[in-house]
């Protein structure tokens, strides 16, 4: 009994430790209802060519999810992952290649690090838009950064990079004749435990809910860091984009108010830009996590440490790098710790698996 109370006591004043399995049960719930409307299995390829040991845990864990549900997947080894005698990302460009071309195969994914940034950015950019369960094409990077919420599904299959149309929507539903973006499944992961938690106001209109939240995010890399600044930015929060040589702030609002003398005072003076716009920032780390309300990070370094010190009373803090980015004692400030959205981030590649599958029978109808 002495045990319990000193327990309770210990944990008393302390924020609320999030596991990821209540945000991806309802999803779960979804893909199941989405597959059994479905004629056959939707079959996703997963793409190995290094000897990461990350990459390799994550591929067993997609491939032990996919056939739970009854998705089927092949995971294809290349390289360092295939046999020690072959180099780190030896064969992976034609593995993608062939992917692409075999018409059983409805996404397909790799997992990376590999070669390092541009070089990734180029075999991301290899894999066809319509088998691209991971939204790293940059027809889904133009559609995130612009805003561009709904497009036509003949738009993945144009080889001129057009501008989109944006199209204009009151409500998560896609209008006639479109279908929604493809968004990159991490940044949509963190942003679905965040609707979750409730940093998102449902009250407000779609598309500004996260209007009045200040979010900061450290790590600006192009797979989650960037488009999750601007997803944040794009529903409405001012956020802070930290890396390792600067900060910048993104917000879809002006960054001067109007004066309230301006002939221009009223519901004009207050409106905000179609998408985010980055400004630099010349406030410090310390200074940026003193004022938000939600502090993302996804440093890929065991040694990085958020210092508790510097958040604010009540954030929500949300780890998504493989390492944990905060101290231990961060519960003392944040009113919720998520430690991981893993779980989370799988269930989004299979959605995009199955909306894919569908546009690519769209396609085919017309």
């Amino acid at each position: 009994m002495a045990s319990k109370a000193a327990t309770s006591e210990e944990s008393a004043g302390k924020g609320m430790l999030m596991k990821a399995d209540a945000i991806a049960d309802a999803f779960r719930t979804e893909v199941k209802m989405s597959l059994r409307a479905c004629t056959r299995p939707p079959k996703l390829v997963g793409i190995l060519s290094t000897s990461s040991a990350p990459s390799r845990s994550y591929a067993m864990f997609t491939k032990n999810q996919c056939e739970e549900l009854g998705v089927e997947f092949l995971l294809i080894t290349s390289g360092a992952a295939k046999s020690n005698e072959l180099g780190e990302g030896e064969g992976v460009e034609e593995a993608i290649i062939e992917a692409n071309e075999d018409e059983s195969v409805d996404g397909i994914m790799v997992y990376y690090p590999i070669f390092g940034v541009q070089q990734d950015h180029y075999l991301q950019q290899v894999i066809s838009p319509v088998k691209d369960v991971e939204g790293l094409n940059v027809k889904f990077h133009y559609n995130l950064y612009h805003n561009v919420r709904f497009i036509k599904p003949a738009s993945l299959l144009s080889t001129v990079s057009t501008p989109t149309v944006a199209i204009t929507a009151v409500s998560d539903n896609s209008p006639p004749g479109t279908v929604k973006s493809i968004l990159p499944c991490t940044p949509l992961a963190i942003v679905k435990c965040l609707e979750y938690v409730g940093v998102y106001n449902k009250i407000l209109k779609y598309g500004d809910r996260a209007y009045g939240k200040i979010i900061t995010v450290i790590n600006r890399s192009e797979v989650v860091g960037r488009p999750l600044a601007a997803l944040l930015a794009n529903d409405g929060a001012r956020v802070f984009s930290a890396d390792i040589d600067s900060i910048q702030e993104y917000t879809k609002r002006p960054s001067l108010p109007m004066s309230r003398n301006s002939e221009t005072d009223g519901p004009a003076a207050r409106r905000y830009y179609p998408h985010h716009v980055v400004h630099p920032c010349g406030q410090t780390l310390e200074a940026c996590l003193g004022v938000s309300d939600v502090v993302i990070s996804a440093v890929p370094n065991a040694s990085y440490k958020v210092p508790t010190a510097w958040l604010k009373d009540g954030c929500v803090c949300v780890n998504v790098a493989s390492e944990k980015n905060f101290e231990k004692d961060v519960r003392e400030k944040a009113s919720i710790y998520l430690p991981s959205v893993g779980k989370v981030t799988v269930l989004m590649l299979l959605r995009n698996l199955l909306r894919l599958r569908h546009y690519n029978e769209l396609l085919k109808e017309s």
